[in-house]
């Protein structure tokens, strides 16, 4: 990697289960880096182990990266080159990284994503749902302005993509049967890459009570069917 077309500011995706998904670049990039900025120090610590790379790593996530971000901008002015990593997939997808990307690029500096690992892509894939058109709709608000973005989606015909946590999905299942129709297809892909993956399918009704037996663990990704143009 010449120095001439070496960004600023790498950010780089890390595998969000299965270890070997990580690529051959994203190990360069990372060996390469002056810091690394890490969600959670120990969680990458691990991985970095794992890959033989030590690197100086740096703290920065949701709760720190509005005041971090002026600094970093500064330290990449003054010639040092970061790569930015979350505890699984992309950042800036549902995770830290876009305050620090728009101010980077505001300041003239370069910014560069590497392609790799994230949720949602198999999740869509493994669901048999339609895929030409979709729409990524991250974590559905806790509690403020959950019933209203739901109530926003009633009328999309392109397939959903919601990120969601274990003690939430049953409650979310519900209430987009309450909002879609219980007939509505969907899929819950969680522990995407692992030994213990898993996708199911079918209506929402049909989830609901799956999962009302089947004790759920692991990261969640939920996909559900638009609604049907013809209906």
């Amino acid at each position: 990697m010449s120095e001439v077309s070496r960004p600023n500011l790498f950010i780089v995706p890390t595998p969000i289960g299965n270890l070997q998904d990580i690529t051959l670049r994203a190990i360069e990039v990372l060996k390469q880096a002056d810091v690394i900025l890490a969600e959670d120090t120990r969680t990458s610590g691990i991985l970095l182990k794992h890959l033989n790379i030590s690197r100086p790593l740096q703290s920065y996530h949701i709760f720190n990266e509005h005041k971090a971000v002026e600094k970093l901008v500064e330290r990449m002015k003054g010639g040092e080159h970061f790569a930015l990593i979350s505890d699984a997939g992309t950042p800036a997808i549902s995770d830290p990284g876009f305050l620090l990307v728009r101010e980077v690029i505001q300041a003239g500096l370069e910014v560069q994503c590497l392609p790799g690992p994230t949720a949602f892509v198999p999740a869509l894939v493994n669901s048999g749902l339609p895929n030409d058109r979709f729409v990524f709709e991250g974590f559905l608000p806790h509690k403020k302005g959950r019933k209203t973005r739901i109530e926003g989606l009633m009328e999309e015909v392109r397939t959903m993509i919601f990120y969601e946590s274990t003690h939430r999905i049953q409650k979310t299942l519900v209430q987009l049967a309450e909002a879609f129709g219980e007939e509505r297809q969907a899929c819950v892909s969680r522990e995407l890459t692992k030994l213990h993956e898993e996708n199911a399918r079918g209506t929402l009704k049909e989830l609901i009570e799956y999962y009302q037996t089947h004790p759920v663990k692991g990261e969640i990704v939920l996909v559900v069917a638009g609604k049907n143009p013809k209906a």
